[in-house]
């Protein structure tokens, strides 16, 4: 799967943040660092987002979003 991101430049290198992950960023002195970093975040985000669904009383489901 795809996920779009945002990269910053900054003074300390490159900020980047995934669209619609809503708090889910990183950062890296490089460009190809920062996306490297990003996929890791993206990674842990959507594995806690499993992990408290699964939680929930609710029942977890899949929907495919052409």
């Amino acid at each position: 799967m795809k996920y779009t991101v945002i990269l910053q430049e900054s003074e300390e290198g490159f900020a980047v943040s995934a669209v619609g992950l809503s708090g889910c960023h990183s950062q890296g002195a490089t460009e190809a660092e920062a996306l490297e970093n990003i996929v890791d975040a993206i990674r842990e985000y959507l594995e806690a987002a499993k992990e408290i669904a699964q939680s929930s009383e609710g029942r977890v489901a899949e929907v495919e979003v052409a």
